[in-house]
């Protein structure tokens, strides 16, 4: 059995397990059961796991496709961090399971993986960049020939009044029309 610590703020991380089961036992495996009966989960030991972020891969399916290159293009794994066990992961048959940080549902929890499961390794994702965050046009600094910009509290006190004005018309309406 492997223990892994998942800390619940984490993001921009994979985790590949292996998963050793005949073919017609791994949909009953990783599928989660209307009654709540999740295998996957138990394998895991999880106490919390999100199936939209589950990836089941048949390694069949990827045809001449290395694990590795789905890895990286299917889930944004760094090519540096798979290059170390490239061949170990290249070489499986079967089936993985891929789980990003968001499988966990930002909880905290230890795993104890137990068979048919097997931990290969823990890969961190490309993070993006942003390409430029500064704001360029004229009005974004403060420099564009707009109006002026809106003063919140004196924005709110003029909205207070245009609501006492308008219930003040409806009460004298409403007295009106009950004098007559």
């Amino acid at each position: 059995m492997t223990k892994m610590q998942i800390n619940g703020s984490e993001t921009n991380t994979t985790r590949l397990f292996h998963l050793d089961l005949p073919r017609e036992a791994v949909e009953r495996f990783t599928t989660q059961a209307g009654t709540g009966e999740w295998p996957l989960k138990y394998g895991l030991g999880a106490s919390h796991l999100r199936p939209a972020f589950v990836d089941v891969v048949d390694l069949a399916d990827l045809g001449e496709m290395p694990l590795t290159r789905y890895l990286t293009e299917a889930h944004g794994v760094q090519a540096s961090d798979l290059r170390p066990n490239a061949a170990q992961i290249d070489g499986l048959r079967g089936h993985v399971i891929i789980l990003p940080s968001p499988a966990f549902d930002g909880q905290s929890q230890e795993l104890t993986i137990a068979t048919p499961l097997r931990w290969i390794g823990t890969f961190a994702e490309d993070r993006p960049t942003p390409r430029n965050t500064r704001l360029r046009a004229a009005s974004a600094t403060g420099q564009g020939g707009g109006t002026a910009p809106l003063n919140a509290p004196d924005d709110q006190g003029r909205l207070l009044k245009l609501i006492l004005a308008v219930l003040a018309l409806i009460f004298l309406a409403t007295l009106v029309f009950f004098i007559r």
